[in-house]
């Protein structure tokens, strides 16, 4: 089969379509033909792997993984012994992080990280949910604490996962202003965000403004600043971001916590089929709708991730298998 893989790090022109073994389905296993696969942030820190955490997870001087792509969709064509949930001919998608595989014709995976997809759900749509999908969720639901009435923060709102949290924050019943570059602050108005911030031109954390909930998918600014724009009882959660910024979080926020009363916490994400499962019915209720950019070919990866490293795509960027043969 035909697969996208890179055996070091760098920038997208070390990844090579080149040809390598169908995988076989151990016994909790499902075999997927691949028809969409998403790429996220975690794609392109694995495969630049400029932080030294990364390197740790995925190899000091080579990656271990040689096969990027975690978000998947596609359609079920075997199983193992032990599988009981799917059957050939089933649509599938799912997230399949830390076990990658999905830039590739084929790749297995747990059962256990697949859901069946909805029939109104298009295999582009169900690639783009996953990961994005569950890290907005679980950032607001279960880290932020997420209310009615809430004046809420999003920085990194024009992203994959940020376009997400737009639209669930609202679902909630929260004002949401979204902080991005100029060229996504039309369709962050548009996935219904009340306000918007062009961080070229304004910091949120130097306007004055103060925010009960500051969910932080692009973190660049210090803990202190974060902390100035922050209601006193307010939450700020690291999503994605400067690894040093992480850091500082994890030394000083139950700090801040005990002398403010603020609380500065890393969101520790998890997949799971409860978020998954809800995510999909916040999609066929139409509350919540994949934001895609772009689609591109299978031959094309090195170009996709090229314009996700840009950090001009509004929303997910999308890779269609059809080229395959």
């Amino acid at each position: 089969m035909k697969a996208m893989i890179y055996t070091k790090y760098g920038s997208p022109d070390v990844l090579e379509l080149t040809e390598v073994e169908k995988p076989t389905p151990r016994g909790d296993e499902v075999l997927v033909k691949l028809h969409a696969v998403s790429l996220n942030s975690s794609d392109w820190e694995f495969l630049t792997a400029k932080s030294f955490i990364i390197r740790l997870l995925s190899g000091l001087l080579k990656p271990k993984y040689t096969i990027l792509g975690s978000d998947i969709a596609g359609r079920v064509e075997a199983v193992g012994k032990d599988v009981k949930q799917f059957q050939p001919g089933d649509e599938v998608y799912g997230d399949i992080f830390m076990r990658w595989g999905g830039f590739a014709e084929y790749v297995c995976a747990s059962e256990d990280t697949l859901m069946k997809k909805p029939a109104c759900m298009t295999f582009e749509e169900a690639a783009a949910m996953p990961q994005a999908g569950t890290l907005a969720l679980q950032g607001l639901r279960d880290k932020g604490q997420v209310k009615t009435g809430q004046n809420i923060l999003i920085n990194g709102a024009g992203g994959g996962a940020g376009t997400f949290a737009i639209q669930i924050a609202k679902s909630y019943g929260a004002e949401v202003t979204g902080v991005d570059n100029a060229g996504k602050l039309d369709m962050m108005r548009r996935v219904g965000a009340d306000h918007v911030i062009d961080y070229t031109k304004e910091d949120f954390t130097r306007n004055g403004k103060s925010y009960d909930l500051i969910l932080d998918f692009a973190a660049y600014r210090s803990i202190f600043h974060n902390k100035r724009a922050l209601a006193p009882k307010g939450i700020y959660v690291f999503v994605g971001g400067s690894m040093a910024w992480a850091f500082q979080i994890l030394c000083l926020g139950p700090l801040i916590k005990k002398i403010g009363g603020q609380e500065i916490g890393i969101l520790s994400h998890h997949q799971n089929k409860k978020d998954m499962a809800l995510m999909a019915d916040l999609f066929e209720r139409g509350t919540v709708v994949p934001i895609i950019d772009r689609c591109y070919t299978f031959s094309e990866a090195a170009k996709a991730f090229r314009y996700l490293g840009e950090g001009k795509a509004q929303g997910k960027v999308v890779i269609t298998m059809e080229t395959c043969s």
